[in-house]
């Protein structure tokens, strides 16, 4: 296991655009599963902890740079990288071609209405910070309450 070192916000910043550059080499636009590529890139580059500030951070910025900032959602991003970062872990795929095929519910971008109500995820909370799911557990969540082992 590689222990990855927590990164600042100045560091993220160029390390978000070279993952952007990146995915934007083979792809005409940047939709869901280019959010997917990038994800999975950023989680494997440095680990789901970090990632999730990398990915979240950028995304961010991203928004505010393109006058949208309200278009960021916390939740929304920081589920993802947990979820590609899960699966990520179950199959080492060293192609993110691979890796989708064996996982194409990542490529369904209403995976979350699994896992959230929709006015748990329209609320200011789940907007700004954290909210864990109110459907469904995440599928380590599910294992950590069957396995009373695990912590």
């Amino acid at each position: 296991m590689t222990l990855h070192q927590p990164r600042t916000q100045a560091e993220d910043a160029p390390a978000f655009e070279a993952l952007m550059a990146e995915v934007m080499a083979t792809a005409e636009r940047f939709g869901h599963r280019e959010h997917v590529y990038l994800t999975w890139l950023a989680v494997r580059q440095c680990g789901v902890p970090t990632a999730v500030g990398l990915v979240s951070d950028g995304i961010q910025r991203t928004a505010r740079y393109a006058g949208a900032p309200q278009k960021y959602h916390a939740t929304v991003s920081r589920a993802w990288v947990e979820l590609v970062g899960h699966h990520a872990d179950e199959h080492d795929e060293s192609d993110f071609t691979a890796f989708a095929d064996h996982h194409p519910a990542l490529l369904d971008k209403r995976l979350l209405t699994r896992f959230y109500r929709p006015a748990t995820l329209a609320g200011p909370q789940a907007k700004n910070g954290w909210v864990e799911p109110d459907l469904a557990p995440f599928p380590w969540q599910d294992t950590a309450r069957q396995d009373p082992r695990r912590p």
